[in-house]
């Protein structure tokens, strides 16, 4: 047999030997490759395996999502500007057969108290579109009404004639009541309505800027009249239906028929089948 020549035996080890270290050489090879540095780790199996942390860590799927809606966004959350509207809203019938009560110039603290009063006592909420200056000098009474869960409204600071204003004026006017509102209750009146229903492209335009919606009336008791108890009642009854908007006053005025009107009329119209509650937006 020549030097060269292997006893068949001898072969075949050594042939098995040399396939079992290029296996041994190949997984070193690609354990070596997916521990390089700089090269990116790969993620731990799903349902498995710790958690990668640090600088380089993916985000969780959730924080991923929020952070494009968060990141540079305000802290506080503001509504949308509603659309400048050339007439104000009158009434409100996709409420059903709901009413909405709405009382003006206050808060008075010879009035207000008895009328959220009665309103607390048949559990019902109404809106009050408060004056600037009243709403100053009777922060407690603003912050009861609110409390109770009735919507406060913007009804200008001072009660002019608004279409006999400039543009500033109404800006001014609109925009101080507003601002002793949020003072008072930490959040600005998301509606207003015009003294004496006066409006004009100005009061529109303003007071979408300002964010609020402009809300008027479907029946007028007239109680600044002071007509007599009897026929604010009487008004009130007559005019009721689905989505009807009332208007009473708690302030301006000697308002105890307004008051008292209140006491009579409200279970009536609970009687009679109607809500009684306040638009959200």
């Amino acid at each position: 047999m020549k030097k060269d020549q292997m006893i068949p035996g001898r072969r075949a080890v050594l042939r098995i030997a040399a396939c079992l270290g290029a296996a041994l050489t190949t997984r070193l090879l690609t354990a070596g490759q997916a521990q390089t540095p700089g090269s990116p780790t790969p993620p731990p199996p799903s349902g498995g395996g710790q958690p990668v942390s640090g600088p380089g860590a993916p985000l969780k799927p959730s924080t991923y999502r929020l952070q494009p809606m968060t990141e540079g966004a305000q802290s506080g959350y503001r509504r949308p500007t509603p659309p400048v509207r050339k007439a104000p809203i009158l009434d409100m019938p996709e409420l059903g057969r709901t009413m909405v009560l709405t009382f003006d110039d206050g808060p008075h603290p010879d009035y207000t108290p008895d009328i959220l009063r009665t309103l607390r006592k048949y559990d019902v909420r109404a809106m009050f579109f408060v004056c600037g200056e009243m709403a100053d000098a009777n922060r407690d009474l603003l912050r009861e009404a609110d409390d109770d869960g009735h919507i406060i409204c913007n009804h200008t600071w001072s009660h002019p004639l608004m279409t006999a204003l400039r543009p500033s004026q109404i800006r001014g006017e609109m925009g101080r009541t507003s601002e002793v509102v949020e003072d008072i209750l930490g959040t600005p009146p998301l509606w207003y309505r015009a003294p004496y229903g006066a409006w004009n492209r100005y009061a529109f335009e303003i007071g979408s800027e300002m964010g609020m919606e402009p809300l008027a009336w479907t029946v007028d008791t007239l109680d600044w009249e002071t007509p007599g108890t009897d026929t604010i009642v009487r008004r009130v009854l007559d005019g009721a239906g689905p989505g009807v908007v009332v208007l009473n006053h708690d302030a301006g005025g000697e308002r105890s028929q307004s008051v008292a009107a209140l006491r009579r009329y409200l279970p009536q119209l609970l009687d009679d089948g109607y809500r009684i509650a306040v638009p959200h937006r």
